[in-house]
Parts: structure tokens; C-alpha cells; sequence
């Protein structure tokens, strides 16, 4: 797959769909490869006639990674951020939203239509901020403002987050994700093992996570955007589960009160996952967002394909 160079990291990236169409930059969460995508929303959405791109966030899959670089303590991180302090960080998640806007340049793309979830989102929010000419429109999934004081995770998905293996044993890190994503998925959408298992194992054997997750965990815990938000232009659609073990629905509400203007839609019964049979919906609300926020959006700019 093609890379691109932005600043000192490589980008491991790939586009789907008509090269004519609405460019959709996808931006994946936390510890997660660009192919954690499911091609049932890859195919969904180059249907609806976008172009969809898809990346390894740095130090993520074949990216540009961090091997060696000490992961912060999360205490630390954690009482500078209470203390309105700055850290010292591998990276920020400014520095990812910068990634993604250079990823851009490299493509030649004046302007996107911009999804992130989870920790995606919250990279997509810094882009929102910092490089507002280069969005279309905002969709954030299962995300986050990050306000202080919003509901933690639920208990069992923090005690597997605090068993994450970080050797390179193959069999106890596809075991981990799969558990992992059994905790995540909500009892209206649910994943199936043997979908879970496949899917952990293709990441697992593409590129191991190893620290990655911690590095980038410290720059979630670290940033501090939620009083900026107000001064997001873009078009936003906020999607959020009801069932969502990782960030809580109250997460969700208070990132869509927080951008002015931002639409906001709760799944019943979706958790904190990609699950297939919510993609076509997802795919139909998120095409449904980028029509509306086209220049043009009086008119039909692009069509599903038949």
C-alpha cells in the first residue's frame, strides 16, 4: 500500500471508490490499524459515491512507529492535566491531527469530509481547530470532548484495559482483543467470535501493537480541548450508542452541546465497536451528512451507485 511523507513520519494509507467523488478521511481510535475499518462500511460508503480514505494513525500499524520511546506514567499525565499543566509527550493529539491534515496535502485534497472515532474523534476535533479550511463537514463516532468529570468506563472494560499483554506472544494478544471487543459490543448490535477472532488475528500479524496503546492513551489523558470546542465551524453529526461501555452516552451528548450547531443521533443498543450489521446505516447517515454540507447541497452533487 502506498505511504506518504509528512514531516518526519510515514503515513501507511489507502482510497477506495471514484476518484471523482466527496474525499471522506476515516480516522481509527486507539491502538487500532486503519484495517480495523470493516469493508462492510468501505463498501457501503464508496456505494453512496465517496471516495473514502483510510490511515494508520502514527506510531499505529505501518506507520512511522515509536518503538523504544518510553511511554509516559499515566499518573503523571494525569495529575498535570488536573494541575492545567503541559506533559512531556512522544506526541500529542494535535500532532495526529496535523498527520491527517498533511496526509491530505500529500493527496492534493484542498478540503475533506472528516470521521473519526473514538480516539479518531478526538484527533478529528483538533483538525476541526486547527485546520478548519481543510473540512467539508465533522462526523465524530462513539467520541468525546474529553471534559474533566464526564463518566469513566465501565468497570470490566477498565480491568481489561489494565491486562493488556505487551509481549509477542501471538495467541494471548488475539485472545485480548477478542475479549476485549466482546466487552465493547452492545447488546443490540452484537459481533460475532468468530468475526472478532479473525479480524483481531489479521491485526495481530499485520503489525503488533506492543506500547503503542499506552503512548497513545497518555495523549488522550493529556489534552484539554473540551472549552474550545465552541469555535468548531465545520458541520458536525455526533453518533453515539446507547450502550457504549468505553464513553458513556453522556459523552456523546456533551461533545454535540459543545459545537455549535452539531447534530446529534443515538443508536439504541450500540456499544463501542464497528459492528456489521449497523454499517449500512451508518454509511447511509454519515453520506447523508457529507450531501448536506456540499456546496451544492440543493442539488444532487453525487449519487449512490447501482
Amino acid at each position: 500500500m502506498p505511504r506518504a511523507t509528512v514531516g518526519t513520519i510515514e503515513l501507511d494509507y489507502a482510497c477506495f471508490g471514484p476518484e471523482d467523488g466527496p474525499p471522506l478521511l476515516l480516522i481509527m481510535g486507539l491502538s487500532m490499524q486503519r484495517t480495523a475499518w470493516p469493508e462492510s462500511l468501505l463498501h457501503a460508503l464508496v456505494e453512496h459515491g465517496l471516495r473514502v480514505i483510510t490511515f494508520d494513525n502514527r506510531d499505529i500499524g505501518l506507520s512511522t512507529r515509536f518503538h523504544g520511546v518510553p511511554a509516559p506514567s499515566m499518573l503523571r499525565v494525569a495529575a498535570a492535566r488536573l494541575a492545567r499543566r503541559s506533559p512531556q509527550l512522544p506526541y500529542s493529539l494535535a500532532d495526529l491531527a496535523d498527520d491527517a491534515a498533511g496526509l491530505l496535502t500529500h493527496l492534493a485534497i484542498e478540503q475533506a469530509h472528516v470521521v473519526g472515532i473514538s480516539m479518531g474523534g478526538m484527533i478529528a476535533q483538533h483538525m476541526a481547530l486547527r485546520h478548519p479550511q481543510r473540512l467539508g463537514s465533522l462526523s465524530l463516532l462513539a467520541s468525546s470532548s474529553g471534559r474533566i468529570g464526564l463518566p469513566l468506563p465501565r468497570l470490566a472494560v477498565l480491568r481489561l484495559m489494565n491486562t493488556r499483554p505487551v509481549g509477542g506472544d501471538e495467541a494471548a494478544a488475539v485472545d485480548y482483543i477478542d475479549r476485549l471487543f466482546s466487552v465493547l459490543a452492545g447488546p443490540g448490535w452484537p459481533s460475532s467470535p468468530e468475526t472478532r477472532r479473525m479480524r483481531a488475528l489479521d491485526g495481530v500479524r499485520r503489525a503488533p501493537t506492543g506500547r503503542s496503546s499506552e503512548r497513545q492513551l497518555a495523549a488522550i489523558l493529556a489534552d484539554g480541548r473540551a472549552h474550545r470546542l465552541k469555535e468548531i465551524s465545520a458541520p458536525t453529526l455526533v453518533l453515539h450508542g446507547t450502550a457504549d461501555p468505553m464513553l458513556p452516552p453522556a459523552h456523546g451528548r456533551d461533545l454535540a452541546k459543545r459545537i455549535h450547531g452539531a447534530r446529534y443521533i443515538e443508536i439504541p443498543g450500540w456499544g463501542h465497536d464497528l459492528p456489521d450489521g449497523l454499517m449500512p446505516e451508518m454509511a447511509a447517515k454519515l453520506a447523508e451528512h457529507v450531501r448536506k454540507a456540499l456546496p451544492n447541497a440543493g442539488r444532487p452533487s453525487f449519487q449512490r451507485s447501482v
